[in-house]
């Protein structure tokens, strides 16, 4: 500011006095912007800040000291997910409906259990659920081919399971073998599947050779003198199966077999079976087939008195509905693959040395009558087991990959709700069930009348008495 006073005392020097008060004006003016632009210019020393008066000393405060500014946390990332696909046809139409649908619901009810337990948590973090696909295979051998080839290269499935029955199973097995996918076989239980070499068909059920076989034991428990049994059955894959395994141990066991024939799966019409049965005087009549035709055979039988001490009738008697044919089903006895009854437990598992996994008979039965209103039957529960036997496979494998899988299902030797299960791994019967047993339940009345299926052999899981012989 000192400079730029004595610019301006110097400027009036600078000009012409006797040109007059514009002129000096104008002196001025020049010789201020020459002050600026020689300041802005060549950097002129800047002016001096103004002091502010001095204030009295404020009181000494503390010093504040500086916290540490917190590091941003990582934000974490959701675990990673993968839905796979679980394929497979399905009688939903056709003689096989009942039974399937069964199965169907079954799986469907493990499908949620898996979904309200957030799914099968890997070591990676990554979770995986799976998403059904399946269609109608109308009960159908070509159609099973046919859609099974559909699910594998359109829908992309990445495990599968069979459909409902061992005729149709077998069909869907050389399409998931030659494919190279892992299936699950929750409604078959014919030997023969598992005698072709395949390495990735696993079956649930108890083995058609050893599906019938109980009943000679239980019928020489109840009567030694017993000698003659007819054996009448459907012609399909798997009643043949059960049946032709059934007369070979028979006879092992000394008794006759009188009358062994078949028939063809659409009939309705047995009074020519019931005849010559009559005819041949059996103690005991066994086969059957299907739920459809066993239950109509049952009823036939009923009908016409046919002089029998005891009748087992293959699929038919388990299920819940078997119970519609009202007296037709006192006594009558049938082989199933699971009962509500059955009493496999965590306990049980341990006395076993076996490893126990997934839920309880009760809480399965829980849950499936609070979701269908009906108790399940042994269809019902194969579905649920498939599923559940597939999850605790990808858990133990801790991966998806299929040959890792595989590998943990060969692996597998475990006691669940629906019973053992344990897989051949030889060459000869790779995937054939070893460790799942049948029971024998028998239709009688309860004290209200009313009927209620009772298991009456094995001995050491029977809940009842078998009512022999049968009066009719």
């Amino acid at each position: 500011m000192s400079y730029l006073r004595t610019l301006i005392r110097f400027a009036p020097h600078c000009t012409n006095h006797r040109r007059g008060p514009m002129r000096r004006l104008s002196g001025l003016m020049l010789a201020a912007a020459v002050v600026v632009a020689l300041v802005v210019g060549c950097g002129g020393p800047a002016p001096a800040p103004t002091v502010p008066p001095t204030a009295k000393p404020a009181a000494t405060q503390p010093t504040a000291v500086a916290q540490p500014t917190a590091a941003p946390q990582p934000t974490a990332k959701p675990p990673a997910t993968k839905t796979l696909t679980l394929g497979f046809t399905a009688s939903q139409t056709g003689s096989l409906n009942k039974e399937s649908t069964a199965q169907i619901q079954g799986t469907r009810l493990w499908l949620d259990d898996l979904a309200k337990a957030g799914g099968i948590k890997l070591h990676d973090g990554t979770v995986v659920n799976f998403t059904l696909k399946f269609y109608d295979d109308e009960s159908n051998k070509d159609r099973v081919q046919q859609l099974y080839t559909k699910l594998i290269n359109d829908d992309k499935a990445d495990f599968l399971i069979s459909p409902y029955s061992s005729g149709l199973a077998d069909a869907a097995a050389v399409i998931a073998e030659q494919n190279g996918k892992i299936m699950i076989t929750a409604g078959a239980a014919s030997d023969s599947t598992h005698m072709k070499g395949y390495k990735l068909i696993f079956q649930l059920y108890t083995p058609a050779s050893r599906y019938l076989t109980g009943a000679f034991d239980l019928l020489a428990k109840l009567d030694p003198t017993a000698k003659k049994v007819a054996i009448v059955h459907e012609n399909d894959k798997f009643s043949t199966d059960v049946c032709n395994a059934a007369k070979a141990y028979g006879e092992a066991k000394g008794y006759q077999i009188p009358l062994f024939e078949g028939y063809d799966s659409a009939t309705t019409e047995f009074g020519p079976f019931i005849n010559r049965i009559v005819s041949v005087k059996p103690d005991a009549l066994m086969g059957g087939g299907h739920f459809q035709d066993g239950s109509t055979f049952t009823r036939q039988l009923f009908d016409k008195k046919a002089p029998l001490k005891l009748i087992a009738i293959l699929v038919a008697p388990p299920e819940p509905a078997f119970a519609e044919l009202g007296d037709a089903a006192l006594g009558v006895i049938g082989p199933s693959q699971w009962e509500p009854l059955a009493k496999y437990t965590a306990e049980s598992a341990k006395a076993a040395g076996l490893t126990w996994y997934g839920p309880s008979v009760a809480d399965f039965v829980a849950a499936y009558k609070a979701k269908y209103n009906m108790d399940p039957s042994y269809h019902a529960a194969g579905g649920y087991a498939a599923g559940l036997i597939l999850q605790r496979a990808i858990e133990q494998a801790d991966s998806v990959d299929p040959a890792k899988v595989k590998a943990a299902l060969d692996a597998t030797d475990v006691l669940t709700f629906y019973g053992h299960v344990k897989f051949d791994t030889t060459d000869k019967a790779h995937g054939l069930q070893l460790g799942h047993d049948m029971v024998y339940i028998q239709w009688q009345k309860g004290s209200d009348g009313k009927l209620v299926k009772q298991v009456v052999w094995p001995a050491e899981g029977k809940s009842a008495e078998a009512l022999y012989p049968l009066a009719r």
